[in-house]
C-alpha cells in the first residue's frame, strides 16, 4: 500500500514538472474562472491581490493574518495589507473575524495584539519595578504607544501574579515600596491629638517620599496616601472617627472633649453652643442630645431641666405679687432673649399664667402680670382721655373775649346804647373828632321772622355730603392727631413706673419700648370706642347745629341785602361810599361770617368725632382776623377754599365781593340763603323803621340819638336803611339837603356840629381832671340834651318831611 502511495506522488510531481505544450493568457484564465463561478464549480469568493495576477480566498488571507499575528505577536493592520498583498479593507474585514473568533486577540487603534504579548510587556514590567520601585503607568501607555486605559485595563488582571505590585492613582509600587510608605502613614496620623484635615498632612508626606527616593522618584498622589490610611482605619491599627473621607478626629481627643463637656454641663447645668464650638464640635446639639436625653437645646445654649425650674420659681413669685421680672436677669450672660422667651414657655407657672391670662410676656424675655399691666394702663388711659380731647380742641376757636362794651360802643344798635355811661363813646383819638366816632354803629333792630318758611334737615344732609372723596382720609389724619405718641405713652409709664427709665427710650428691647407698643393698640382702641359713641352723640346734635345756624343767617343775611341797598345812594362820593362798604363790612357782614364760619367749625369737629361742649354751639362769636383764617384752614377741601375767600373778601372794601363770597361758602355748605325780594324788603323796612320810632322816643344819650334820627330819616326820604359810622353821618346829612326844608335841616346841622364839639372836648380831656374842662363839657351836654325834643319833632312830629 505504502508503494502504490509512493508511485503515484512520482507520477503527480512529473507531471507537474512536465511543461505543457498549450499555454493560458491571463486573459483566459480570468475568463475560466469567471465560467466556473458561472457554472457554480467555484462556489466561494475568491479575492484578488493587489497585483491583479493572483486569487486569494478569504480562508487562505484569514490564515496568513493568524501566521503574521503569531510570528509577530503584534502587528498592525496596514503592515498585514503590505505584507499579504491585498487590499486594506479587506485586511480589515478578515482580521476583525480573526479577532471576535480568538478571545486571545484584541484590535486596539489598529493594531492586533494577543494577550501573549501583554504577558511577555507585564514581566518586562514586573522586572523594571524590582530595579525602580515605582513605575508610572502613564510612561508605559507612552513606551507602547497605547492609551494609559488600555494599560491599566491589561495590567489589573495580571497584578499580583505576573506584576508583583500595586496599582494606585496610575501609578504601580512594589510591596516593599507601600510598606514603607504605609508606615510613613501610621506614624504621621498616630502623631495627630487634634481633629485635622488629611489633605493637610499628605503634603509633607509627599515631599518625604520624594526625599527619599531621590531624583528618580515620582510624586505620590493623595489618593495612595488615603487609601492606604482607609485600610488602617479599617484594620484598627488607629483609633478615631473620620468625616466627609478627609476630617480626622482622634479618638483622644474625643474623649477630651466628652470629659470637658461633661464637667462643665454638670457644674453649671447649662453649656453654650459657643463654648462647643471653641472644643472642636460643630454639631453640637445632635452632640448634646444624644449625650443627654433629658437636656433641651436651645437659641444658643443647651439647658438641664432644673434651669428651668429655677426661672419658674423666680417667675412664679412675680406674678403672685402682681409685680415683673425679666428673665435675663436671673439667667447667665450667655442666655439670649430667644432662650429666655422658650424657657418661659417651659415653666409651668407661666403656661398656666398665660392660660388663665394672669400674665404676659413681652419682648421675649419680660413677664409682666395682668395686674401690673392694668394698673398703669388704667391711669394712662384716664390721661390719654386728656390727651385726646386736649388734641382734638387744639384748633378750636374759642368765642373772643370781646367784651359786650363793644357791642354797647354802637350806639344804635339796641337799647343798650341807652345805658352807657355818658362820655364812653367819646375816648378815641383827637384825629377822628371830625363826626360821631367810627366805632359807632346805626341801629340793627331784628327783623320779624314771621316770614321764615319751614325748613327740614336736608340743608345738614347736604353739608356732610361736600366732603367728597377726601372724607376718609380727613378722618384718618384727624384720628392720628388725638392718639398719643410713643413718647407721650412711654413717659406716662415712666411718671407711674420710674425703675423702668433706666432701660432708655432709645433701646428697642427695653420694657419701656415693648410695654408701650402693647399698650399704644388698647389705646387707641378704648379712643376709638371712645369717638364712637361721641360720633353717635354727635350726630343728632349736629342737624341742631345746622337749623340753628340756617335760622340765624336767614334774619342776618335779609338784614344785610336791605343795608347793601342803602350803598347805591352813595356811589356818586367815593369817599363815602368807601366808609359805608368798610363799616357795614367790619359789623353787620362781619357779625354773620363769623356765625358762618363758627357754625362750621363745630359742625366739622362733631363729623370728625371730637366732642364740642354745648354751650360752644350757642355761643355769641365775634373773631378777628387770624381766627377767622385759622378757621377756614380747618375746613376741608373746597370749604376751605371758599372759607377763605371769604375771609379774605371781608377784609377788603366792597361789600358786593363779601356777597359773592358769602353765598358761595353758604351754597357750598348746603345752606339755603334767601334772596330779598320786595314784598320781604318792605315788611323788613317796616320793622326796621317801627324799630328806630321806640329806640328814638326813648333815647336819652344827645350823642347816639343823632346817629338814629340820621338813619329813619333816609327810610322816611329815600327808603333805605343806612348803617353810617360815625365819619359818615356829616355825609349822610348833606345827602338829606335837598330833600328837607331849611329848618329841618339847620337843625341838623346844629346839632351834628354840637355833637362834634362835645366829642372834641370830651377827646381833649381825656386823660386829665380840669374842673373848667369838664365844667365846658357838661354846658354842651346839656346843650344837646335842650335840643334832643326839637330833633325828635323833626322825625316823630306832625310835619313830615318829603318822600322821594
Amino acid at each position: 500500500m505504502d508503494d502504490e502511495l509512493l508511485e503515484l506522488q512520482r507520477q503527480f510531481e512529473f507531471a507537474q514538472q512536465v511543461k505543457s505544450s498549450v499555454r493560458l493568457s491571463d486573459r483566459n484564465v480570468v475568463e475560466l474562472v469567471q465560467k466556473l463561478q458561472e457554472l457554480g464549480v467555484i462556489d466561494f469568493d475568491l479575492l484578488h491581490t493587489v497585483t491583479g495576477k493572483e486569487y486569494i480566498t478569504q480562508e487562505q488571507l484569514r490564515n496568513e493574518i493568524t501566521r503574521e499575528i503569531s510570528k509577530l505577536g503584534r502587528v498592525s493592520v496596514i503592515d498585514l495589507a503590505d505584507t499579504i498583498g491585498v487590499d486594506l479593507y479587506h485586511v480589515e474585514k478578515q482580521a476583525q473575524d480573526v479577532v471576535l473568533n480568538d478571545p486571545g486577540l484584541m484590535l486596539v487603534q489598529g493594531e492586533i495584539i494577543p494577550q501573549s504579548y501583554w504577558d511577555s510587556i507585564a514581566e518586562e514590567i514586573n522586572e523594571r519595578l524590582q530595579e525602580c520601585s515605582q513605575i508610572a503607568v502613564a510612561e508605559l501607555a507612552g513606551q507602547l504607544q497605547v492609551g494609559s486605559e488600555l494599560v491599566q485595563s491589561v495590567l489589573e488582571p495580571r497584578l499580583g501574579t505576573l506584576v508583583k505590585a500595586r496599582l494606585e492613582g496610575g501609578q504601580l509600587y512594589t510591596p516593599a515600596y507601600v510598606e514603607r510608605v504605609t508606615a510613613m502613614v501610621r506614624g504621621a496620623s498616630r502623631g495627630i491629638f487634634v481633629p485635622s484635615n488629611l489633605s493637610a498632612l499628605w503634603a509633607p508626606l509627599q515631599q518625604l517620599v520624594q526625599e527619599t527616593n531621590g531624583a528618580s522618584g515620582v510624586a505620590v498622589e493623595n489618593s495612595f496616601f488615603q487609601s492606604i490610611f482607609n485600610r488602617l482605619l479599617k484594620e484598627e491599627e488607629m483609633l478615631g472617627s473620620l468625616r466627609a473621607g478627609t476630617h480626622w478626629t482622634p479618638s483622644a481627643f474625643a474623649t477630651a472633649q466628652k470629659e470637658c463637656v461633661d464637667s462643665s454641663f454638670s457644674q453649671n447645668s447649662y453649656i453654650s453652643y459657643e463654648s462647643m464650638q471653641k472644643l472642636g464640635i460643630s454639631q453640637a446639639v445632635q452632640f448634646l442630645q444624644s449625650r443627654y436625653p433629658d437636656g433641651t437645646p436651645l437659641a444658643a445654649v443647651f439647658i438641664h431641666s432644673s434651669m428651668i425650674e429655677m426661672l419658674d420659681s423666680a417667675t412664679e413669685d412675680a406674678i403672685e405679687q402682681n409685680s415683673w421680672i425679666d428673665s435675663l436677669s436671673v439667667l447667665p450672660s450667655s442666655f439670649t432673649s430667644q432662650d429666655a422667651n422658650k424657657m418661659l414657655l417651659l415653666c409651668p407657672s407661666v403656661q398656666s399664667a398665660l392660660k388663665a391670662e394672669k400674665a404676659l410676656i413681652l419682648g421675649e424675655s419680660y413677664v409682666l402680670s395682668s395686674g401690673f399691666i392694668k394698673g398703669i394702663y388704667d391711669q394712662i388711659e384716664k390721661e390719654a382721655d386728656a390727651f385726646s380731647i386736649q388734641a382734638s380742641t387744639a384748633t378750636l376757636i374759642h368765642p373772643s373775649s370781646k367784651s359786650s362794651e363793644s357791642t354797647e360802643s354802637i350806639p344804635a344798635n339796641t337799647d343798650k346804647g341807652s345805658k352807657k355811661k355818658k362820655g364812653k363813646s367819646a375816648s378815641t383819638k383827637a384825629a377822628t373828632v371830625e363826626t360821631v366816632p367810627d366805632d359807632e354803629e346805626d341801629a340793627r333792630p331784628k327783623s320779624k321772622r314771621n316770614q321764615k318758611k319751614g325748613r327740614d334737615s336736608s340743608s345738614s344732609q347736604k353739608l356732610d355730603s361736600k366732603a367728597g372723596g377726601k372724607k376718609e382720609s380727613v378722618k384718618a389724619q384727624e384720628s392720628n392727631n388725638i392718639i398719643p405718641p410713643d413718647e407721650w405713652v412711654m413717659k406716662k409709664i415712666v411718671d407711674s413706673v420710674p425703675e423702668f427709665e433706666d432701660d432708655g427710650t432709645e433701646n428697642p428691647d427695653s420694657i419701656l419700648k415693648h410695654l408701650a407698643d402693647h399698650m399704644k393698640p388698647m389705646l387707641i382702641n378704648s379712643l376709638k370706642e371712645r369717638r364712637k359713641k361721641i360720633f353717635t352723640e354727635n350726630a343728632d346734635r349736629m342737624r341742631r347745629l345746622i337749623d340753628d345756624l340756617q335760622k340765624k343767617l336767614d334774619e342776618s343775611f335779609l338784614n344785610m341785602q336791605l343795608y347793601e341797598k342803602a350803598l347805591d345812594l352813595f356811589e356818586d362820593d367815593q369817599s363815602t361810599a368807601v366808609v359805608l362798604h368798610r363799616h357795614l363790612l367790619r359789623t353787620t357782614a362781619a357779625t354773620i361770617a363769623d356765625t358762618l364760619l363758627h357754625g362750621l367749625d363745630i359742625h366739622n369737629k362733631m363729623k370728625n368725632g371730637t366732642e364740642v361742649e354745648e354751650s360752644k354751639t350757642q355761643d355769641l362769636v365775634l373773631l378777628d382776623s387770624s381766627e377767622r383764617t385759622a378757621l377756614a384752614k380747618n375746613l376741608n377741601g373746597s370749604l376751605s377754599k371758599k372759607a377763605l375767600a371769604l375771609v379774605e373778601a371781608l377784609e377788603g372794601k366792597r361789600v358786593d365781593t363779601f356777597m359773592v363770597t358769602f353765598r358761595d361758602l353758604a351754597e357750598e355748605s348746603g345752606l339755603v340763603l334767601k334772596k330779598l325780594d320786595k314784598k320781604l324788603e318792605r315788611t323788613l323796612l317796616h320793622s326796621y323803621r317801627k324799630d328806630l320810632i321806640s329806640q328814638v322816643s326813648t333815647e336819652s344819650d344827645p350823642i347816639a340819638l343823632l346817629a338814629k334820627v340820621v338813619s329813619l330819616l333816609f327810610i322816611k326820604i329815600h327808603n333805605k336803611a343806612l348803617q353810617a359810622p360815625g365819619r359818615a353821618i356829616a355825609a349822610a346829612i348833606s345827602h338829606l339837603k335837598e330833600k328837607l326844608d331849611e329848618s329841618a335841616y339847620k337843625t341838623l346841622t346844629d346839632y351834628q356840629t354840637a355833637t362834634v364839639t362835645l366829642l372834641a372836648l370830651m377827646s381833649a380831656s381825656s386823660g386829665e381832671e380840669h374842673d373848667c374842662s369838664a365844667d365846658r363839657i357838661l354846658t354842651k351836654r346839656e346843650l344837646l340834651e335842650s335840643q334832643m325834643p326839637l330833633l325828635r319833632t323833626l322825625v316823630l312830629g306832625d310835619s313830615q318831611p318829603q318822600q322821594s
